[in-house]
């Protein structure tokens, strides 16, 4: 496990579970979120990013948190492990508010510019997208999965098995 990558819903932990795993195997972490915002919430343009994302991934180590499902295929072709947090959507909501109030007013670590955490109307659609996260997602995540050649895959549904995990290695 030299490249991995780690997907799941937003506010199932990705980013926690991201950072322990660094630490663990002693692998640098590349958070998409830091590619893929700019202050004040703005994205950086598809042509920016793509570029960011294929100047890291051609390392020959990392751990890549994030989701951004049009380059899942794209990342599959350069990983040798998959971890898929494959968590219920009321964990992921839960995560979620979880973290808006704990990062109120501050922007978090793991973004790529000055982005506060906020409660608005922008907020609310994220946690629809949030709570609809698996209908929407997860037969195209699974399909993509099993596309995979040679590349392990891990299914984590809860955060027991993500402790279980960690022990393990």
């Amino acid at each position: 496990m030299e490249r991995i990558i780690i997907i799941g819903g937003n506010g199932c932990g990705k980013t926690t579970f991201a950072k322990e795993l660094s630490d663990k195997l002693n692998l640098p972490l590349i958070h998409l979120d830091v590619l893929y915002w700019r202050d004040n919430w703005q994205t950086a343009s598809r042509d920016e990013f793509d570029e960011l994302l294929a100047q890291e991934i051609t390392k020959p180590k990392w751990i890549i948190d994030g989701n951004i499902g049009r380059t899942i295929p794209f990342r599959l072709k350069y990983c040798d492990t998959v971890i898929y947090m494959d968590f219920s959507r009321l964990k992921c909501v839960y995560g979620v508010i979880k973290r808006v109030i704990k990062c109120y007013g501050k922007s978090r670590t793991d973004m790529g510019g000055y982005c506060p955490e906020k409660f608005n109307m922008k907020k609310f659609e994220f946690l629809k997208s949030v709570w609809n996260f698996n209908k929407n997602n997860r037969k195209r995540y699974y399909d993509m999965l099993q596309s995979a050649n040679d590349v392990k895959i891990i299914i984590l549904k809860s955060r027991k098995q993500v402790r279980e995990l960690l022990q393990q290695l």
